[in-house]
């Protein structure tokens, strides 16, 4: 019989603890609940467990927090484990449905600190949530990181509007750059602050 790996783990890691000690079960402002994200994005980086991206999964009327998740993609060996895709696995854990709207489930949003790459959009818009909160898209991720996000169309929006995802932009957008900022500051001068997706140095 061929020896094949059967399983693979993403998990959160240890520190999230301490960040969501004094997080309240509910959040009702995205405005805050962008804070906690981009809160979450920065210690990430500095832990080494992946990219500057964090992200959240909260119901969209009582701003009650299913789940967060930041890239571990560093620390899990896993490429696809993007913040979006952990929050949104550990929703879908904590309320036991893969279709976070699906029937008899409040109304869920995704929050997150930048537009979608190609792979979180699709997990995004297959997910079930009713909502998708962005505190900015447009190149300046990729041009300050260096990080590929992939070929997402400029109607990426709308694709998400014509499904019944009401998308929210710009919300705290300066501090999600300032977040990346600090990021290639590190990046540019410590070879530990690993790009695992750059673009060849490109910009």
């Amino acid at each position: 019989m061929i020896d094949i790996a059967r399983e693979y783990r993403v998990a959160l890691p240890a520190w999230i603890d301490d960040e969501l000690a004094d997080v309240p079960t509910a959040v009702p402002s995205r405005e805050d609940r962008m804070r906690l994200v981009h809160r979450l994005a920065d210690r990430n980086w500095r832990e080494g467990n992946g990219g500057p991206f964090a992200a959240l999964v909260a119901e969209r009327e009582s701003g009650r927090i299913v789940s967060v998740g930041v890239n571990v993609v560093l620390s899990s060996g896993v490429s696809s484990a993007h913040a979006e895709v952990v929050a949104l696995g550990l929703a879908q854990t904590a309320t036991g449905s893969w279709d976070l709207g699906g029937d008899g489930l409040p109304s869920h949003e995704l929050v997150v600190n930048w537009r979608p790459c190609v792979q979180c959009y699709g997990a995004t818009m297959w997910s079930g949530v009713r909502g998708l909160v962005v505190a900015g898209q447009g190149p300046e991720l990729e041009k300050i990181t260096t990080f590929d996000e992939g070929p997402v169309g400029s109607d990426w929006a709308e694709q998400f509007e014509t499904r019944g995802i009401e998308v929210v932009g710009d919300v705290l957008r300066d501090e999600a750059l300032a977040v990346f900022r600090d990021y290639r500051k590190a990046v540019d001068e410590s070879d530990e602050v690993v790009v695992y997706n750059a673009r060849g140095g490109t910009e």
